[in-house]
């Protein structure tokens, strides 16, 4: 502090006066009665307040703390059980999906072995159909036959007389 002062004077060359104004303005710090009744002032409140304030203050800091981490504690129970509950709900949802495809396979199985049983009937009735048909084809070119054997003097005859323009005996 001195070195400060002193290179004041070598600053400003007229400064003894503010200097020696500064050293003399110290800080004065008396010790009596008013601080001894401060500090039992003091002392009594906190004997009075502390029942009366802080330790009810206190208490309702601690029954905050208690109910706050109450309901985180329960906040997180909650969480684990709807993990729980939707990691069941999620291997529930798996095995219907798996029943559903077997089923759905089974369906489909079922429905082919119909499909195979209805082609196979619809085949059957049309064999039964062309060869029915084949059948009366044969037997209508077996009875064509027949009358043509049988109207083929006839019919020779009839040919020879268009043919040479007159009757043959």
């Amino acid at each position: 502090m001195f070195s400060t002062l002193a290179s004041i004077d070598q600053i400003v060359p007229d400064s003894a006066p503010l200097r020696d104004q500064l050293l003399s303005s110290g800080v004065n710090i008396d010790f009596d009665l008013t601080f001894f009744a401060q500090m039992i002032i003091f002392s009594v409140l906190i004997l009075v307040l502390r029942p009366l304030l802080f330790e009810p203050v206190l208490r309702i800091f601690e029954e905050r703390e208690k109910r706050t981490d109450g309901a985180r504690a329960e906040a997180r129970t909650m969480q684990e059980k709807a993990g729980e509950l939707l990691t069941k709900y999620e291997a529930e949802l798996e095995r219907v999906r798996v029943v559903a495809g077997a089923q759905r396979d089974e369906m489909r199985a079922e429905a082919a072995k119909v499909e195979a049983a209805i082609l196979t009937e619809a085949r059957e009735a049309a064999a039964k159909i062309v060869e029915d048909g084949r059948a009366t084809i044969q037997e209508e070119v077996q009875s064509i036959h027949f009358d043509l054997k049988r109207k083929n003097d006839e019919l020779a005859r009839v040919i020879a007389t268009r043919l040479l323009g007159r009757e043959l005996s």
